[in-house]
């Protein structure tokens, strides 16, 4: 069914046959809209990057760094390079106004192949596998407080991260407004408890309470590839400082609001993962951290009794909100990459009553569903940064190639091109330390998986074989009647 048979649908269900100037409206008015302001951009960038990272990951960070010292360096470092690589992000999100992340910059940089095997390996492995991390982690929180002195059976925290992943596709699914209202909720929330952590560290260390801060290098990791795992989860709690890229098009004055959302955004979560992992180290030291099997449960316990259930209650909203921020820009990944006949069209597809991306968001939604039943979060964590380094790498080195091969392009925006190249050589090494340090399967398997896109690629998309067309029509037809779809339309 195309767009004359949605005009044909409407008609009937408005007892007329004639097509009225309405109906020509509400045709036309099939696209995602400009709704995400200032703030909501802001709270989107720090409500994804402060999910369960700073309340898991100060543990991992310190298992490799193996000290106080080296963890809390590697955690400044951490922010700077997600700063550099966010403004390398900004340039490229003002120059080429299109959502969907990564996609549109590799694809007028390196052209339709390479663009395709990003959106393929994000779209099937990366941005579900990160949605089901973060239900996960929400998971084993929410369900802790009932298993006191033991860990959640594996079958209640994978099937409330299943229930959670349902939850927030509909409410994205249902309306972008509420999604956004969502977001600035769950964002306040977790804002609030960090506040509270930080606060109560700032007490403690005024009584004096510093024994943890000496001798704070002793013990410190000097393996090349023990140091880039450190970075790899580090990294990984400070993951979506890219995220408003993806939903540049819905973006009110992206070239104001974008780099400003940036600038502001992610310093403030990086005061905040600096100050946090203090508070910690104030109350245990790197030996209790390492056993507890919540740091921020641990630390409310020892330190905000008997108010301490709030940290749960908080991190339970934190990690809902950074959930809920995975689901809406991966979303538009989805939709970006179906537009351009990367993937089937009916996943560019928009609901005519609630302007949302709704066969994209819930293409997301089953698949990391299936990512929850065999997860194991470290392992998914390293799987994840292996491959999203590379293509965060590639696309810094697209703004470099396109300061030559696109010199007509605007650029509201313009880093200094050394930037990108520090942005390059960061991910290379991200990208290999872990690989020359200590060679696993998992890495060759993610290779091949990437480059396995390319089997579907040559029929389906450069070819663009008929009996595929054939297949795809009557399917096509009955999930538009099924979920009230139609395409695009095309916008200035």
């Amino acid at each position: 069914m195309d767009e004359s048979g949605i005009r044909k649908r409407k008609e009937s269900q408005n007892g007329s046959t004639d097509l009225t100037k309405d109906n020509k409206e509400v045709v036309k008015a099939i696209a995602l809209q400009k709704d995400v302001g200032l703030l909501s951009g802001i709270c989107l960038i720090v409500g994804t990057m402060i999910g369960s990272g700073i309340f898991i990951s100060p543990k991992s960070v310190l298992l490799y760094s193996g000290a106080v010292g080296p963890c809390l360096l590697i955690w400044t470092a951490c922010g700077v390079l997600s700063t550099l690589g966010a403004l390398c992000y900004a340039e490229l999100g003002t120059m080429i106004t299109k959502s969907g992340g990564e996609y549109p910059y590799l694809m007028e940089a390196f052209g339709s192949i390479v663009a395709y095997l990003y959106s393929w390996t994000t779209i099937m492995v990366l941005k579900p596998s990160s949605f089901a991390i973060m239900t996960l982690s929400f998971a084993e929180y929410a369900s802790t407080p009932f298993y006191p002195g033991c860990s959640p059976p594996l079958i209640v925290t994978k099937c409330l991260a299943a229930a959670a992943i349902l939850v927030i596709t509909f409410i994205n699914c249902l309306s972008v407004k509420l999604a956004s209202y969502v977001q600035n909720f769950f964002t306040a929330a977790k804002l609030l408890i960090i506040l509270v952590i930080v606060g109560a560290g700032i007490v403690l260390l005024a009584q004096g309470k510093t024994e943890n801060f000496s001798n704070t290098f002793d013990g410190t990791a000097t393996s090349f590839g023990a140091i880039g795992l450190a970075f790899y989860n580090g990294l990984w709690a400070y993951d979506g400082w890219n995220q408003l890229n993806f939903i540049t098009e819905e973006l009110k004055n992206p070239f104001r609001n974008l780099p400003l959302a940036i600038v502001i955004g992610i310093p403030l979560v990086t005061v905040c993962y600096v100050l946090v992992s203090v508070a910690y180290f104030t109350v245990m030291t790197t030996t209790e951290l390492l056993l507890s099997p919540a740091v921020a449960v641990t630390f409310g316990d020892r330190v905000l009794y008997p108010a301490s259930w709030i940290v749960p209650l908080f991190v339970v909203f934190s990690t809902f909100g950074s959930a809920n921020g995975s689901c809406f820009t991966a979303g538009r990944l989805v939709y970006a990459s179906g537009r351009e006949g990367h993937m089937v069209k009916i996943l560019s597809y928009i609901n005519v009553k609630r302007y949302t991306p709704a066969p994209a968001l819930i293409f997301n939604g089953v698949l990391a569903i299936f990512y929850t039943i065999p997860a194991d979060i470290n392992t998914l964590i390293n799987y994840f940064s292996f491959a999203q380094w590379f293509f965060y790498g590639l696309t810094a080195l697209a703004l470099i190639v396109m300061r030559f091969t696109r010199k007509d392009l605007d650029r509201p925006v313009k880093i200094p091109v050394v930037l990108a190249g520090i942005m390059v050589l960061v991910s290379c090494y991200l990208v290999l330390a872990p690989i020359i340090d200590k060679p696993e399967l998992a890495y060759l398997y993610c290779t091949i998986f990437i480059f396995s896109g390319l089997i579907l690629y040559y029929p389906f998309v450069y070819r663009k074989v008929n009996w595929g067309r054939k297949i795809m029509r009557p399917i096509t037809m009955h999930l538009q009647l099924l979920m009230d779809v139609a395409p695009p339309e095309k916008t200035d």
